[in-house]
């Protein structure tokens, strides 16, 4: 019965609207979950940090591997920040999308007629290539293309490579801002320690394979949150 009417008749732009306004609020949950997993892995990298530094304190011996622990999760921790952060600006534009097409549908009410938007075309064409929300920014993009609010369909999705493009250049400034942020006074305080500290039995000292599986772990959440 839907099949014939939708031949007959027009799509109702109300029924086109909510239909629409529920495909954001999807993606917008979606990016909400993502932001909230990225809040709670930059908290727990930044006690990796910590704890690092503090076995390099308590043991001399291991304080160059305590180094080299610190930097790794530090680098960790800028991918995070910066998914983070691209996740943030993409709500922002999301958002942005639903007051232009709220306000789109509210001037087809008006004139009775709705003209397509080439600045929600772009921000759809934006969201649309991240790999977080391809499948429903599809989906809204086809609802739209339907309104007539935009008038074509939008690309594919960005690799990787390109999404974090520009982060090696940028990295190593990155990760000491980092360590200087996590790390705020420990540095300088244990260079200033002449006397080397007590050294903490074995097994509390953390094995190296220990550190491969943590940091295994922390990258597969972060390719999880791109899927």
């Amino acid at each position: 019965m839907e099949t014939i009417k939708a031949v007959f008749w027009k799509p109702d732009p109300a029924a086109q609207m909510r239909k629409c306004n529920d495909l954001i609020r999807q993606n917008t949950r979606k990016l909400d979950r993502d932001l909230n997993q990225l809040k709670v892995l930059d908290s727990k990298t930044k006690q990796y940090i910590l704890q690092a530094s503090k076995r390099g304190q308590k043991n001399p011996a291991r304080a160059q591997q305590a180094a080299q622990e610190t930097r790794t999760f530090a680098r960790e921790l800028v991918r995070i920040r910066k998914q983070s952060s691209r996740l943030a600006t993409s709500k922002a534009q999301l958002q942005s999308v639903q007051m232009q097409v709220n306000e789109a549908f509210s001037v087809r009410k008006i004139e009775g007629s709705i003209r397509a938007s080439t600045g929600i075309m772009k921000d759809v064409n934006s969201l649309v290539r991240l790999p977080e929300l391809t499948g429903t920014m599809r989906e809204l993009s086809q609802e739209l293309v339907k309104a007539g609010i935009i008038e074509e369909m939008v690309g594919d999705s960005l690799p990787d490579d390109q999404l974090m493009e520009g982060e090696d250049e940028e990295a190593e400034t990155e990760v000491d801002k980092v360590l200087g942020e996590v790390l705020a006074g420990r540095l300088g305080k244990t260079k200033l320690e002449d006397k080397p500290l007590e050294e903490q039995p074995a097994e509390e000292e953390v094995d190296l394979e220990e550190q491969e599986a943590t940091l295994a772990q922390m990258r597969g959440r972060l390719e999880a949150l791109k899927s």
